[in-house]
């Protein structure tokens, strides 16, 4: 597998190298996800102690650049810290596990208990998320996105009780793609292919798919909040698996290429309609397991 091999190699061919990636991506467009991908597959080579190290190292040369620019220095290294550390500690579970679905099973779960977590914590997270939603109003209004802020306000009401859901699936969801593509980059890396396993055979399992329409029902009957959360945040988890299906069409199946490469430049516009769409059929396989199904019919 040639693919990102010579990017791979070079990451983790040298400290210096591994410093200066992490250092660069985090300067770059989509940084969360290409700084992450590059702390990622720094962990699984290198192993979790030695890339704290180079993570320190590579903060460091980014905050002298950063005062030597004049950039806001507190705002990079935060970023830093954000996108670093749950992408390292991902990889470091995904190196323990030695299996990507068993990784990406855990956090899952995590981010059930996450959103449960939330409602503990916070007494009232309506209250709470319209004034965060106040506050970033007022943080656009100050640096020029006067239409931006007024829309923001404007739609608090409707925003705040789905904050929560939106919150935790956003972060969830952005952080099992930053493990699937730095696990990807890396499994570029000789003798590496599938050494944890492969991407397309995610399955959930009918566990969570039970723990989601039990909540949904109980949501139904009981109207209590945080337990419509969790149903929405356990169905939507199945995005994941969808896109994984997806992926085993396009290795094992029929599907071409082509139509992975639209579905991906269509996500950020429909981002949605195509993860409702996918976590359906993420569902749906968890019950009926399409792969083995076609397994068996060949």
């Amino acid at each position: 597998m040639q693919g990102p091999r010579p990017l791979a190699a070079w990451l983790v061919e040298k400290p210096f190298h591994s410093v200066l990636g992490l250092a660069l991506t985090l300067l770059l467009p989509f940084a969360q996800i290409l700084t992450g991908a590059a702390m990622t597959v720094i962990v699984l080579a290198l192993g979790l102690g030695k890339s704290v190290q180079i993570a320190l190292i590579a903060a460091a040369v980014v905050g002298v650049m950063s005062a030597v620019t004049g950039a806001d220095v507190t705002t990079i290294l935060a970023n830093a810290a954000m996108f670093w550390l749950p992408a390292g500690l991902v990889a470091a579970l995904l190196r323990r596990t030695r299996s990507l679905p068993l990784t990406l099973q855990v956090t899952a779960i995590a981010g059930l208990l996450g959103t449960v977590l939330t409602h503990v914590a916070i007494a009232d997270p309506v209250a709470f998320w319209k004034e965060q939603l106040a506050a970033m109003s007022t943080a656009f209004m100050n640096m020029g996105f006067e239409q931006q802020a007024n829309l923001l306000l404007a739609q608090q009401d409707m925003l705040a009780p789905q904050m929560t859901v939106l919150f935790v699936l956003t972060t969830w969801s952005l952080i099992s793609l930053v493990l699937a593509l730095g696990y990807w980059v890396y499994q570029s890396l000789p003798e590496k292919a599938a050494g944890f396993g492969r991407f397309c055979d995610l399955n959930f399992g009918r566990i969570l798919a039970i723990v989601t329409i039990v909540a949904s029902v109980l949501a139904v009957v009981t109207g209590v909040n945080w337990l419509e959360n969790l149903a929405f945040v356990g169905f939507g988890i199945f995005w994941v698996q969808g896109l994984a299906l997806l992926h085993w069409l396009r290795v094992d199946g029929p599907l071409p290429l082509a139509a992975l490469i639209v579905l991906y430049g269509l996500l950020p516009v429909l981002n949605v309609l195509l993860m409702a769409g996918l976590a359906a059929l993420g569902y749906s396989d968890a019950w009926f397991n399409y792969r083995a199904r076609a397994r068996r019919g060949q």
